[in-house]
């Protein structure tokens, strides 16, 4: 298959890969010259590994399923190790048990073949997201047992063959045996945390944003919380010089005229966080298409990748990729977009998560069968890309 692109302002596509006929990539991640993904779990593929020591020319090292009714479509790379989720696939309906539950733990001594170290059980549904960026602790969601849905847990790393839960902190009324403390039809659930100091931001779903103090890292304790309309908050960003945050709601309904799910600007510079803007939404053509049209991942600041404060690269499923300026940040601009033609017996795109490396390249997802491609700044968003990335922490 050779990707083309439908529509582009500002990005060019300079490679595609199938992923060895499994095209529905989830997370990505490079770490030096090895590319790693996670997948959906609709072809059964668990985790992807692409040598990408010439990025338009990536090339398949090695390849691994998924375990038996269970995905593993999260990756995280730091210190020499890899941390895959497991969590049960599909979340709806299907056998109650029989999946896999928690984290798996990689060494990288040889990053292009992962040797496995431990493995954290978590029990219940498993593991959905990780946040590790190296060091003792790493921050995930999960639903374990005695639990609804997905709640905020630590697991420290100090020794990676023995990962160890030091805390968890859930929203009131998500353990089977409290009452549920939200508005009925609504989910109260953790989707992420990232972390500023001793802030962590985290996504709750329909709860929107929830700070967390987490300067005891053994007790964490909200300090301040934050609720609009749209619902299902994924991903909490913050931009620590400038005390902001930029909040994406995910959308989880198929189109055409599914609920509009934006990206928010929000201050969090006063005790009560507030929404500044919300940035500019795709055409509203898009609305009117078959599959997931909406705000989803955003390219998250990791050390050693692209990190800009004014910046923010947004996938959008149908309406592909999005570039905004927050030079004001009341008054958020796109700037860049790209979206591909769609594969081959797929109605539109679904381009799912995406990663800018420290080069300036963009490694982007198909979470259905469009495998993943890689972008290249043209000079005009190079030059701003330039002006715009944070000093190095």
């Amino acid at each position: 298959m050779t990707a083309q692109t439908s529509s582009a302002t500002g990005l060019r596509l300079l490679a595609h890969h199938d992923l060895g006929g499994h095209g529905d990539g989830m997370q990505v991640l490079r770490e030096g010259p090895v590319l790693y993904v996670g997948h959906t779990g609709t072809s059964g593929m668990g985790t992807s590994i692409l040598d990408v020591a010439d990025p338009e020319h990536p090339v398949l090292a090695s390849q691994w399923p998924a375990p038996p009714h269970s995905h593993t479509h999260k990756v995280q790379v730091a210190g020499g190790l890899l941390l895959v989720n497991h969590e049960k696939f599909p979340y709806r309906g299907g056998r109650p048990d029989g999946h896999s539950a928690g984290l798996a733990v990689y060494s990288l001594a040889d990053p292009l073949t992962p040797r496995r170290l431990a493995f954290w059980e978590s029990g219940g549904r498993g593991v959905h997201r990780i946040v590790w960026t190296g060091g003792r602790y790493a921050h995930l969601s999960a639903t374990p047992p005695g639990f609804r849905d997905r709640i905020w847990v630590v697991l420290d790393l100090a020794d990676p063959s023995r990962p160890a839960e030091v805390a968890r902190w859930w929203w009131p009324g998500q353990r089977t045996d409290e009452d549920p403390q939200w508005p009925a039809g609504q989910r109260y659930a953790a989707h992420h945390a990232l972390l500023d100091g001793s802030r962590a931001y985290l996504g709750y779903d329909d709860a929107g944003l929830v700070v967390l103090d987490v300067t005891d890292i053994s007790r964490p304790r909200r300090i301040a919380h934050l609720q609009w309309d749209g619902g299902s908050t994924h991903t909490c960003l913050p931009l620590p010089s400038r005390r902001l945050v930029v909040a994406t709601d995910e959308q989880v309904r198929d189109g055409p005229d599914a609920p509009q799910r934006a990206i928010r600007v929000i201050d969090v510079s006063g005790d009560q966080p507030r929404v500044l803007a919300v940035c500019p939404h795709p055409a509203a053509a898009f609305a009117g298409l078959p599959m997931r049209f909406g705000a989803h991942n955003l390219h998250e600041n990791r050390p050693g990748s692209y990190r800009s404060e004014r910046l923010v690269f947004a996938t959008y499923f149908s309406a592909g990729l999005r570039v905004y300026d927050l030079a004001d940040p009341a008054r958020p601009l796109e700037v860049a977009h790209w979206l591909p033609e769609p594969p081959p017996g797929q109605p539109v795109a679904q381009l799912n998560d995406l990663f800018v490396d420290g080069d300036g390249l963009i490694w982007v997802t198909d979470r259905v069968a469009g495998g993943l491609y890689l972008l290249a700044p043209e000079p005009g968003l190079a030059r701003l890309m330039a002006q715009s990335r944070a000093p190095a922490p």
